[in-house]
């Protein structure tokens, strides 16, 4: 069973999001703000991260950078999740190494499918 550990601030999208990957078999760890996160990540060691970028404290772009600078967690794919929809915030993402990006309001297949081809890459 992979483990998603899932950064996100709003608390019904954090839970929404986890019921509907715990019903997938996924092992779905959650976290309200980014150092939060951080620590979950060092602790934890998930498969895959997925990244709220509005985040209380830090933001999800820095979280991501401490992850990514860390020879603990550099190796975990980290998805960013967005309500923005910019092209450079999605050219950002991968700028500082999360592995793809998805939009708010969440398309839970298109994010599912997603999850799937990181995970079975690994």
């Amino acid at each position: 069973m992979s483990t998603i550990l899932l950064i996100e601030d709003n608390e019904m999208n954090r839970d929404m999001l986890s019921r509907r990957l715990e019903r997938r078999g996924y092992r779905i760890l959650t976290a309200e703000s980014g150092e939060l996160g951080i620590s979950l990540a060092h602790l934890e060691a998930p498969d895959l991260i997925l990244m709220d970028i509005t985040l209380p404290e830090i933001d999800g772009w820095e979280a991501t950078r401490r992850l990514k600078a860390d020879k603990r967690t550099q190796h975990i794919p980290i998805i960013a999740l967005t309500a923005c929809v910019l092209t450079s915030d999605k050219e950002k993402a991968f700028e500082i190494g999360c592995v793809d990006y998805d939009t708010k309001p969440v398309d839970f297949a298109r994010l599912t499918e997603k999850i799937g081809t990181i995970l079975e890459d690994r």
